[in-house]
């Protein structure tokens, strides 16, 4: 992932890092995860980065619960794009079992826990996939979004900062 980051760092080179950090944050699967070591790649501190990682995770998901399934439908109308709607919606609901048994918990703790495949934008398109109420979806995206805040703030500021003191 840090040379996926470190490519689209290189790319966006002139933008101010805060710009950068809230592009990064914006792609799906290095979303907030992919922000955060960005940022701390970049030297941002700490309360900027999650500023603009969080900000940039964010502005996709309303988009995603609203407007994905609706879209799905239509893409699915045709021939050359039906396969992957198909595939990408299997992919996804590979990994809602637990979200749909436990719905906002589930959903919180699949976009909070930050593993491969988790995030907000995986969460959102289960969440719309499953028909899970917008009442339950929002604040369990984004008290997820917190905790995998608070996770990666830890990994990518935290550690660095105590290896560093112990040197």
């Amino acid at each position: 992932m840090d040379s996926i980051i470190r490519s689209i760092a290189d790319a966006l080179n002139g933008l101010p890092k805060e710009l950068v950090v809230f592009i990064i944050s914006l792609f799906p699967i290095l979303e907030l995860r992919g922000g955060l070591i960005a940022s701390a790649l970049l030297g941002l501190p700490i309360e900027r980065g999650i500023l603009f990682a969080l900000a940039g995770n964010i502005v996709p998901i309303p988009f995603i619960l609203l407007l994905i399934t609706p879209i799905f439908d239509r893409l699915k109308k045709t021939k050359r794009i039906r396969p992957l709607v198909e595939k990408l919606e299997a992919k996804s609901m590979g990994k809602s079992d637990r979200i749909q048994k436990y719905e906002f918990w589930g959903l919180l703790l699949f976009v909070g826990i930050p593993l491969p495949g988790t995030g907000a934008w995986t969460g959102g398109l289960i969440a719309s996939l499953l028909n899970i109420k917008l009442k339950k979806a929002v604040p369990a995206i984004f008290l997820g979004l917190l905790m995998a805040t608070v996770i990666m703030c830890v990994i990518t500021y935290g550690i660095p900062a105590l290896v560093r003191s112990a040197a």
